[in-house]
């Protein structure tokens, strides 16, 4: 499709369908979820324009990552409000003070527990969560496959996932 020219979403519909949910769904974790964002992915590309900057199928997957963020957005927000609901009743008398100060110590162990990882797990592990790398641009980085980055980023999560559970027993 060139740049320009109106989408036949129907087309861009049957064509990327399976591509752009099995995307949304590796992201989400949730069918149902999966299924509504892949929807709302297809009617922001009708709504939007094509520069042909990018394959379709990349430009309909960067709508459907940045719906993915704001879902992920949405849900920590709830998360949080739910906490902060349920500590305030449980703790009336603590401070705002106190979870910040607890919010530091677990992002200290957390980051003392990443320091200790071995290379490449560390770097891998960092470029994907601070970074926000694709597995893709991780493995361009490294000169391997994506697939290496992705069996690094894994095993990486799992090794300080022990070393933070050694720091709580």
């Amino acid at each position: 499709m060139e740049a320009g020219r109106s989408i036949d979403i129907e087309k861009l519909y049957q064509t990327y369908y399976m591509d752009v949910y099995s995307y949304v769904m590796t992201l989400i974790k949730d069918a149902s979820l999966s299924e509504e964002l892949t929807q709302e992915v297809f009617y922001r590309a009708m709504r939007s324009e094509f520069h042909g900057k990018s394959s379709e199928l990349t430009w309909l997957c960067a709508i459907a990552k940045n719906l993915c963020t704001d879902e992920f957005r949405k849900r920590k927000k709830e998360v949080v409000l739910d906490e902060q609901t349920a500590d305030a009743a449980d703790h009336p008398n603590r401070t705002n003070v106190e979870h910040t100060v607890i919010s530091k110590m677990e992002n200290l162990q957390i980051h003392i527990a990443l320091h200790q990882l071995e290379e490449p797990y560390r770097e891998v592990f960092s470029l994907r969560v601070f970074g926000e790398l694709s597995f893709k641009d991780i493995g361009m980085v490294f000169g391997k496959t994506e697939n290496w980055a992705r069996v690094t980023y894994h095993r990486g999560k799992l090794k300080l996932q022990e070393k933070l559970d050694d720091v709580e027993n």
